[in-house]
């Protein structure tokens, strides 16, 4: 088998995990694109693996590791995406910008009738 197979497909997973990262706005959706994104790697890792014929599979023993690693990124990802949900009413990234306590997140209409628009009226 030659290298170059799984090393575009490897390529391809990893760009589509990317751009899912890059331009998407639910955060469910952001750690799908990371988990993506590491597979591509664990392919790597077992192609490179295997072409090299190594004796002690270094390669395959990383993979393990890093799939380990994936499953606890996920599982306390998620935790802490449902926790933002429950208190926030939404997984929207762009709009989890202001984590602090006590803060309100930010008001949908940036228009409203009972905000000011400019600096005077704010003062005033």
């Amino acid at each position: 088998m030659h290298l170059a197979y799984p090393a575009v497909l490897a390529a391809l997973l990893f760009c589509t995990g990317l751009y899912g990262v890059l331009a998407r706005r639910n955060a469910i959706l952001v750690l799908m694109s990371v988990e993506l994104m590491l597979n591509a790697v664990n392919l790597n890792l077992v192609a490179f693996d295997v072409w090299l014929r190594d004796a002690l599979h270094a390669g395959q023993a990383l993979t393990l590791f890093t799939i380990a690693i994936a499953a606890a990124e996920i599982g306390i990802g998620l935790a802490i995406v449902l926790m933002v949900y429950r208190n926030r009413g939404t997984s929207d990234v762009d709009r989890l910008r202001d984590t602090a306590e006590g803060h309100e997140p930010a008001s949908t209409t940036p228009n409203s009738p009972n905000t000011p628009n400019t600096q005077s009226e704010v003062a005033a």
